[in-house]
């Protein structure tokens, strides 16, 4: 069984302020350390649950965030960034059984993670056929490309709700919860217990209720913080200018629709 991991910061246990997830920060190295462990987690519970390989993306900032020697033996990371589409899902094909995302965060403008965005800080909102768009519906239809289901999600409850409804059979760990600018935490390892055990769950069953159909178009509305964003976006193929900070891009092809993010977020 092969098992693919996407693993993000800003959803991990505890994180609360940006500073907490910037390398460049004193806090950082306590949050790192924690984004390992719910990753070295997650590939335990693979691997209990019949994995026998691993591949994990680190998919956060610098994409340097996890200590690789903390992972199973069994594991591989891909560290840094290739600049392919693909992104947060790097590397991802039909081989894979199953997909895995660590440490996810809800979609920007929302108000229930004080770290909610989506891929980065320039879009307010972006949506998806008139669904919020977060990292984890972007990167699930990236998954459908390949027919590959995604059977377990761990970030903060907003999200974990927002997964449910999109794969009845998904497994969730919501370790947090936002309420205003503040968040309400799970223990740190009562989180990497929980993970470590859901994974070993999602992974042993059959998974035929978690595999999603792409849908057959796609509209996407990003609406852009600063009108300057807008305006140079509006210049991308096929891309429409609807006001100073929203513009709007049609296709039949997800791949286009991630070429597209790649080059105006």
């Amino acid at each position: 069984m092969k098992v693919y991991i996407s693993a993000d910061m800003e959803g991990i246990a505890a994180t609360a302020v940006w500073d907490e997830v910037d390398r460049k920060h004193k806090d950082y190295p306590a949050f790192s350390k924690q984004m390992t462990s719910e990753v070295a987690a997650a590939c335990e519970g693979a691997l209990a649950g019949g994995a026998t390989e691993i591949l994990v993306k680190d998919a956060h900032a610098s994409g340097r965030n996890i200590t690789a020697g903390e992972l199973p033996k069994e594991a591989k990371l891909i560290r840094g960034w290739s600049g392919h589409p693909y992104s947060m899902m790097q590397e991802l094909d039909e081989s894979f059984d199953y997909v895995l995302m660590i440490g996810y965060h809800s979609w920007a403008g929302s108000g229930d993670n004080p770290l909610s965005h989506t891929m980065t800080g320039k879009a307010a909102e972006i949506t998806v056929n008139g669904i919020k768009a977060s990292e984890f519906l972007l990167n699930t239809y990236t998954a459908a490309i390949h027919k590959v289901p995604v059977v377990f999600l761990s970030g903060d409850e907003a999200l974990c709700k927002h997964a449910e409804k999109l794969i009845s059979g998904i497994h969730t760990v919501g370790v947090k919860k936002g309420v205003g600018d503040s968040v309400i935490t799970m223990q740190p390892e009562k989180a990497v217990e929980d993970i470590r055990l859901k994974v070993a769950e999602a992974v042993a069953r059959n998974s035929n209720d978690c595999l999603i159909d792409l849908p057959e178009h796609f509209d996407l509305m990003i609406r852009f913080n600063k009108a300057k964003d807008a305006y140079k976006a509006s210049f991308y193929q096929d891309m429409s200018l609807e006001d100073e900070q929203i513009v709007r891009f049609k296709t039949a092809d997800w791949m286009e629709v991630l070429k597209m993010i790649q080059f105006v977020l």
